[in-house]
């Protein structure tokens, strides 16, 4: 065996192994690894060669902490003038007293780099802010139309509800006055067999006059329209409100008593 090789028997190389006995506390042996890992380190960090920028930052912070001396020729012109150290600078002594710092730039960017920058920083924020604007602008009108749109539904439901009450309102109140046809078709509620014989008289009619028919069809009247007609129609000829729901012996009483002619002005 070679003079230079361990010699795995002896005393030197048992001691340098880690101390594993039966029993021994798993965390005494981690702390003690821990320990050994940062005397390791603590070695590798203190023979480490520092790099020429940490040198040179010794080397500038050295210099700086340093007073400026005599063999300083800049200093030397100064003390010629009358310049004192720790005097400000200027006749009257009212000027920078300590030299103006240095502002290492460590980065490649070039000059003028920190306000490209931020310039692009704002326009990026101005360009966030103004999508939240329009999204927010977008999502609130989208609401507005939805909102329309169902109060729009709501009031067309409830005005084929009020014409399909007047029209039944319109044929008791018809029948009682021994008033056997409508003034319009549609005064009346739709029956089945006059649908049959509407479809019969439009079979016998001439083509011009099925032509007529439908272009009539075309304009035909919203429920809104037929019900502000209708009502109007029940006040005149019966003086009967739907939405009061009562008939009043003329004019005068349905003027005094009835809050109006639109379903609003009974709520």
């Amino acid at each position: 065996m070679a003079g230079d090789e361990d010699d795995y028997m002896s005393d030197a190389f048992l001691k340098q192994m880690e101390e594993v006995r039966p029993g021994m506390p798993m965390v005494k042996r981690v702390k003690d690894a821990i320990k050994r890992e940062a005397s390791h380190k603590e070695k590798n960090e203190k023979n480490r060669q520092k790099t020429y920028k940490e040198q040179e930052q010794e080397s500038r912070e050295a210099v700086l902490h340093n007073s400026i001396s005599n063999e300083n020729r800049g200093f030397a012109m100064l003390q010629k003038m009358g310049y004192k150290a720790g005097q400000g600078l200027g006749k009257h002594g009212a000027g920078r007293v300590e030299p103006i710092p240095l502002n290492i730039k460590t980065d490649r960017g070039g000059i003028g780099i920190e306000e490209v920058k931020k310039r692009k920083a704002e326009e990026r924020l101005e360009h966030y802010r103004r999508k939240v604007q329009v999204k927010q602008h977008t999502e609130k009108q989208s609401l507005e139309d939805y909102r329309a749109r169902m109060r729009t539904e709501r009031e067309e439901r409830q005005a084929e509800g009020d014409l399909r009450r007047s029209q039944r309102a319109c044929e008791q109140l018809d029948s009682q006055k021994c008033i056997g046809v409508p003034r319009e078709s549609w005064y009346w509620p739709e029956a089945n067999h006059d649908k049959e014989e509407e479809e019969e008289e439009e079979g016998d009619r001439d083509p011009e006059a099925k032509q007529e028919s439908e272009d009539n069809e075309e304009e035909e009247l919203s429920s809104l329209d037929k019900l502000q007609i209708l009502t109007s129609y029940l006040r005149g000829v019966h003086f009967y409100c739907i939405w009061c729901g009562t008939m009043y012996n003329d004019e005068e009483d349905l003027t005094s008593n009835c809050p109006g002619d639109t379903a609003m002005d009974h709520d």
